[in-house]
């Protein structure tokens, strides 16, 4: 069974750094997409970045020049490096997996909290 492990969130004050970590654990054949998304109390999930396995990222524009997303050497992990944190990055934060042929796979969140 594939599952998502993730880590790192927490409380930053603003313009302050957090890293966030994806681990996928289980058999999975073909990571095609690993990518970050993020929810607020009564909102849709949204894109936050997104990296496929040939190495092209994907970001959403609030957070570019900011967040980078990367990948580890076994490319079963996903990191997400959230600097000049602002209060408005407060969110759950997800990690997300589309592999083989179409599945596609959540974690269960981490909480970011950007406040002084």
């Amino acid at each position: 069974q594939v599952q998502l492990v993730e880590s790192g969130g927490g409380l930053v004050q603003p313009g302050g750094s957090l890293s966030l970590l994806c681990e996928v654990t289980g058999t999975i054949f073909r990571i095609n997409r690993m990518g970050w998304f993020r929810q607020t109390p009564g909102n849709q999930r949204e894109l936050v970045a997104t990296v496929t396995s040939g190495g092209s990222t994907n970001y959403a524009d609030s957070v570019k020049g900011r967040f980078t997303i990367s990948t580890g050497n076994a490319k079963n992990t996903a990191y997400l490096q959230m600097n000049s944190l602002k209060p408005e990055d407060t969110a759950m934060y997800y990690c997300n997996v589309l592999w083989g042929a179409g599945y596609n796979t959540w974690g269960q969140g981490t909480q970011v909290t950007v406040s002084s």
